[in-house]
């Protein structure tokens, strides 16, 4: 089975990183992190499954040439195989739990980022007269 994993639609980042920090962009780009890592953690979760079941269908494999008399080193690599593929299982297991982790924090940082600047923005965007920037009187 292929993974997607390797590759996006369009092969682009979820999120552009530029130095554009208006309110709105910097939501935005936490969303679309937000919801890549959402999908990357699907998509995790389904590759240790499927790595998981084939490690088990792989010692099937190799009890079934030890029971037909085969040479014993085909067991032994087919066992070798099955171990690999249970050992990448695991490391998947711990890459998923990294990117739920991430797009839990990321949702978090997107709503805290919300409550501290979501009023300001609100009342610089409906407002007709120009106010300056966040940093301009530190200069």
């Amino acid at each position: 089975m292929m993974s997607d994993l390797a590759s996006r639609p369009g092969g682009e980042a979820p999120a552009l990183a530029d130095d554009d920090n208006r309110y709105k962009a910097v939501q935005n780009k936490l969303d679309k992190l937000g919801k890549a890592m959402d999908d990357a953690t699907l998509e995790l979760e389904s590759l240790r499954r499927s790595m998981y079941a084939n490690a088990t269908r792989t010692e099937d494999v190799a009890r079934d040439i030890e029971n037909a008399g085969l040479d014993g080193q085909f067991v032994e690599v087919t066992n070798l195989v099955a171990v690999a593929l249970g050992g990448a299982a695991v490391e998947v297991k711990r890459l998923h739990d990294t990117a739920q982790e991430t797009a839990g924090l990321t949702h978090k940082t997107k709503s805290t980022h919300s409550k501290l600047y979501g009023a300001l923005d609100d009342i610089r965007s409906n407002r007709r007269e120009k106010t300056p920037r966040p940093g301009f009187f530190d200069r």
